[in-house]
């Protein structure tokens, strides 16, 4: 999946849709991050706020900017400000909880977020670290526990086929670079391979990665 983006500013320019670029843009970021690892729209969404997330989210539009992204809203899309009333009226029970603790990811502007449709759920924990620009820390899905290192762009790539992997290693190396590789066991002989690049693919790149016995999430 392409066209995920560091910065929401790397797509509209100076164009805000809140208060704050933390507090709301980044929002959005962090729930179109979301969107695309659970692949479709869920029919239950929490929210749970750590620190300065769960301290001013109200006043900031942080709720219906994750949300929006959640949907797969863009962020200059009209219906922003509206999302949690498009999602509501979709059927889709939603639930934001203000935490007492510190971030379990260690950042003050923190997060996670539970998506769930029937019997599949995912869990993924972002933060916004300023400008726009957010950094995914830990996503649960599929019975992966990945823990990226550092800001987006990252590309996931779940399979079962070594061979098919090494191939896009080795063309990812010649087209990016690659700043943290990772692997992850998960049920069965299935693989998921985390690669932290330095700069954003372009979409004949993806095309050129993606293979059929591979499953590709890019953010």
């Amino acid at each position: 999946m392409s066209g995920n983006y560091k910065s929401v500013f790397d797509i509209i320019g100076p164009v805000m849709i809140g208060p704050s670029s933390s507090h709301t843009a980044g929002a959005v970021a962090i729930g179109r991050a979301a969107n695309r690892l659970f692949g479709s729209i869920p029919e239950e969404i929490t929210i749970h706020y750590y620190e300065s997330f769960a301290q001013t989210h109200k006043g900031h539009g942080t709720d219906y900017a994750i949300i929006s992204g959640i949907l797969g809203f863009e962020p200059d899309d009209s219906r922003v400000p509206n999302a949690i009333k498009i999602a509501e009226d979709q059927g889709i029970k939603i639930k934001f909880i203000e935490e007492d603790e510190d971030s379990p990811i260690g950042h003050p502007n923190t997060a996670v977020c539970e998506l769930k449709k029937g019997s599949r759920e995912i869990v993924v924990s972002g933060c916004s670290i300023g400008g726009g620009t957010i950094e995914i820390r830990d996503i649960k899905m599929d019975g992966f526990h990945i823990k990226p290192k550092g800001p987006l762009p990252i590309l996931l790539v779940q399979s079962a086929d070594t061979q098919s992997t090494e191939n896009i290693s080795d063309k990812l190396s010649k087209i990016n670079t690659i700043n943290h590789h990772a692997e992850y066991a998960g049920a069965g002989h299935a693989t998921m391979y985390e690669y932290d690049l330095e700069n954003r693919l372009k979409d004949k790149d993806l095309n050129a990665l993606s293979s059929d016995s591979t499953k590709m999430v890019y953010l």
